[in-house]
């Protein structure tokens, strides 16, 4: 009997999974399902709809065309302002999912293109590298008022037993249009 080593103890990547079983969950519940998406180089989107290198992509049956929940992609076309488009995102670049009506869902780390920032500002990203690798959802107190999407915290500041920031005092985002926020 062999003992893996290297790549293999860690076995694929649970992102795709975890993608796909909550998107299940939405639709199963009546939920719309909504990917945010860390944009780089590799993301094919509509450029024109980007904001701050994110897009957030409703990616319920209703709305897309072909869609395809794979290990390495997630692919399908729909419309923009009334043209077709094909979307191509690798899956490492899906930072979170959620239900569009309550927020339910998961946030996943910034692809390291990105988490090369958050690392630079925080000291104690280098003596502890795994958790500073992105964001993460916040726990929610039993009695805070209900919130239409996750609040993401920095990682980083979490690991190092330091509260997190206190959110600005601005009003929730429109239910037509729910949006991820970071607080750094």
């Amino acid at each position: 009997m062999s003992i893996p080593t290297g790549q293999d103890e860690q076995g694929s990547s649970t992102r795709p999974y975890l993608i796909r079983a909550l998107h299940e969950w939405c639709t199963d519940n009546g939920f719309t399902p909504y990917i945010a998406v860390h944009v780089g180089p590799r993301v094919q989107v509509p450029r024109e709809y980007v904001k701050n290198n994110e897009i957030v992509l409703n990616v319920g049956f209703d709305a897309t065309s072909g869609l395809k929940l794979g290990n390495e992609f997630v692919e399908f076309k729909a419309r923009f302002g009334g043209s077709a488009r094909e979307i191509v995102v690798p899956i490492e670049n899906v930072v979170a999912i959620y239900a569009r009506e309550n927020g339910q869902g998961m946030a996943f780390p910034v692809p390291s293109d990105g988490s090369a920032a958050v690392a630079a500002k925080s000291p104690q990203a280098t003596d502890n590298p795994a958790p500073a690798a992105g964001l993460r959802l916040a726990p929610v107190q039993q009695d805070s008022p209900p919130r239409t999407a996750p609040t993401l915290v920095d990682v980083a500041a979490a690991a190092a037993d330091e509260p997190p920031p206190e959110p600005p005092n601005e009003p929730p985002p429109s239910p037509a249009r729910p949006a991820l926020k970071r607080i750094k």
